[in-house]
């Protein structure tokens, strides 16, 4: 996160600001058609699909969960949530 003073603001809009946060810090989120979603920037939602992906064709071939479990370091519960989950 990128912290800017807030001199950038007018003057009138950091005074009506200021009346109800002197002196704190303040974020101010991105503009919602400017979000991006959790893991697209950094990749890792698309190592998860792939690891889930594998996941499920490992136990279509025979794995059990328990051998899931010991391969991916995942719970029981994880394991089976990925392999009963219907995808969309």
């Amino acid at each position: 996160m990128k912290y800017v003073n807030a001199d950038i603001l007018p003057k009138e809009l950091l005074k009506e600001v200021q009346k109800y946060t002197n002196g704190v810090m303040l974020y101010i989120p991105k503009r919602e058609e400017e979000r991006k979603g959790w893991g697209t920037k950094s990749g890792s939602r698309k190592l998860l699909a792939f690891r889930n992906h594998e996941i499920r064709n490992r136990f279509a071939e025979g794995a059990t969960i328990e051998q899931l479990m010991e391969q991916y370091f995942l719970s029981y519960d994880s394991i089976k949530k990925i392999v009963y989950t219907k995808l969309k």
